[in-house]
């Protein structure tokens, strides 16, 4: 599979581990992604508010690169990335005359041909490569003692007319992409609920207690960490939780889908960018090894149990058998009839 790929601006700064975590499980899955030439910003949480014809010019001028650089399909890794590419995409096909003046902007040609995926839809459909591939390996898979929350926040699964590819309240691909991994998914409350999003500088206090009610909840239903598509979400949850925890909260670990995807098959924690977070992973992976090799190591007593049992029924079995062989080769043969058959 071949994608074009549009990083935007978070996946080469605030949020490196993301992009490193995807470049890093896309060669595995047999995906292909060439960054977009010439990428400019989409224009997220500002362009589409202040004009709106603006807000679609600048991801459309993305798509008409990606167009002109041959690509039918182009990965935004990032939920508001994705949602301005896609809902630029939207736009172009169903607003009167919104074509017309988007390519007078651009100056340039535009079919808009090029089809736009999000992270949770490309490995929702790899998640059976995934959990093949989870299931080929030979050490035990940490990742079965994990409960984990799917938090899609507001703008990767809405609204459903662009994005198309998940229930807009409901959503679960993420969490079949978790399963696929070998994980827990936990049924819990806030999993479309927002974070604050880009108020993390203006309302930093709304940030905190938006985002404090998405990871209580999440911990309340059992959950031990939380993972994400979206840079901003993991940067208000991951980031914020110092001012939170200063009420006595335990820190929830927050992890992209993508690093998820890359402990699944085994990949290292450094190459997967895990080290990058605020809210330290290595306690939960260290607790997650020491769990799956004491599962690993009660299978194989419970193994060895039974091939034990199995072999004393064996042998139980075949007593009574060795026993009469050894009766009859004991007693002596009966003699033969005379040849003659009566008295001379």
């Amino acid at each position: 599979m071949s994608l074009g790929y549009y990083p935007g601006c978070s996946m080469h700064g605030t949020s490196r581990e993301y992009d490193e975590s995807l470049k890093a499980i896309a060669p595995a899955l047999g995906v292909t992604m060439t960054e977009i030439d010439d990428w400019c910003c989409c224009g997220a949480s500002s362009a589409h508010a202040a004009d709106h014809l603006l807000g679609v010019a600048l991801p459309a001028r993305n798509l008409a690169l990606a167009e002109a650089q041959g690509h039918d399909e182009v990965l935004a890794p990032c939920a508001a990335c994705f949602n301005r590419l896609a809902g630029a995409r939207h736009a172009v096909a169903n607003e009167p005359g919104m074509a017309a003046r988007v390519q007078a902007v651009l100056e340039r040609p535009f079919a808009n041909s090029v089809a736009v995926r999000s992270v949770v839809e490309l490995l929702l459909g790899l998640a059976p490569t995934i959990e093949e591939q989870v299931a080929a390996r030979l050490e035990p898979n940490q990742l079965g003692e994990l409960s984990i929350a799917a938090y899609y926040g507001c703008l990767l699964v809405r609204p459903a007319e662009i994005t198309g590819f998940d229930d807009s309240e409901r959503p679960s691909s993420m969490e079949s992409v978790i399963a696929a991994c070998g994980a827990r998914p936990v049924d819990w409350n806030m999993a479309v609920e927002c974070c604050g999003g880009a108020f993390s500088v203006s309302r930093t206090s709304s940030v905190v207690r938006l985002s404090r009610a998405i990871i209580d909840d999440a911990r309340s239903h059992g959950a031990q960490a939380i993972v994400v598509a979206c840079p901003l979400c993991h940067s208000n949850l991951d980031f914020r939780q110092a001012a939170m925890t200063r009420r006595g909260e335990e820190p929830m670990p927050i992890l992209f889908i993508t690093q998820l995807v890359g402990l699944a098959l085994g990949l290292p924690a450094e190459t997967l960018g895990l080290g990058r977070h605020f809210v330290a992973t290595e306690p939960l992976l260290t607790q997650l090894k020491a769990l799956a090799a004491a599962r690993a190591a009660a299978d194989a007593a419970k193994a060895a149990a039974a091939a034990e049992k199995a072999a004393a029924r064996a042998a139980a079995s075949d007593r009574p058998v060795v026993a009469a062989s050894a009766a009859a080769a004991s007693d002596p043969a009966p003699a033969p009839p005379s040849a003659g058959g009566g008295d001379a």
